[in-house]
């Protein structure tokens, strides 16, 4: 198997001394995890952030196999996890992302749209402008893994009913993606929406 393609990294975690594994999630594979050589070194590890855009090539001399990657940094968001409401926001997103899609499915509409609620988060002048698209994003998860549910407003007529809409997408993903997930990634989940929910309160 040799892949190329652009990707979001969707999470990063330390592997030995000096590597990592990586989830990214391209258009055309889906969601690949792959071992990247010196992930945790001074040059890899700026590109492995969540939320950032990298070449990607990936490389395995079997589908079972764990594959070697290499990435190379396209667009990082890094410079906005400074800031507490955009870190949580991205930080859920690729998150959930990571946790939930099975692996080499791809979800081409799911990238795309993450791609753009990723944007929208970053650039956006307030959470205003970008929770009801981080909304819609759940809800497509929740149909393309086969739940269906009806697509929510883009353009909410107040900030309460955004925060509506929000929580009620919150519930369906508590209900139906993460229902199988036990132990510490349920809860890890759990806790990041709730922190980002948290600070989204703090806007009323």
């Amino acid at each position: 198997m040799h892949l190329s393609a652009s990707a979001i990294v969707c999470a990063a975690r330390p592997h030995g001394e000096n590597a990592a594994i990586a989830r990214l999630l391209t258009e055309e594979y889906g969601l690949v995890a792959g071992y990247v050589a010196g992930g945790r070194g001074r040059v890899m590890r700026p590109a492995l952030i969540p939320g950032n855009v990298v070449a990607a090539d990936i490389a395995a001399r079997s589908a079972s196999q764990l594959p070697f990657l290499k990435a190379e940094l396209v667009t990082s968001r890094a410079p906005f996890l400074t800031e507490p409401l955009p870190a949580a926001a991205i930080g859920w997103v690729t998150a959930l992302t990571a946790a939930i899609l099975p692996e080499r499915s791809p979800f081409p509409a799911l990238y795309q749209a993450l791609d753009a609620v990723l944007d929208a988060i970053c650039h956006a002048p307030s959470a205003r402008g970008w929770v009801p698209a981080l909304s819609a994003y759940e809800a497509l998860m929740l149909r393309e893994l086969g739940y269906g549910g009806e697509r929510p407003a883009l353009d909410p007529a107040g900030w309460d009913e955004t925060l509506a809409i929000f929580d009620a997408t919150g519930r369906h993903v508590e209900k139906r993606l993460l229902a199988d997930r036990a132990g510490p990634v349920m809860g890890d989940l759990l806790a990041a929406r709730a922190i980002l929910r948290a600070r989204l309160s703090r806007m009323a």
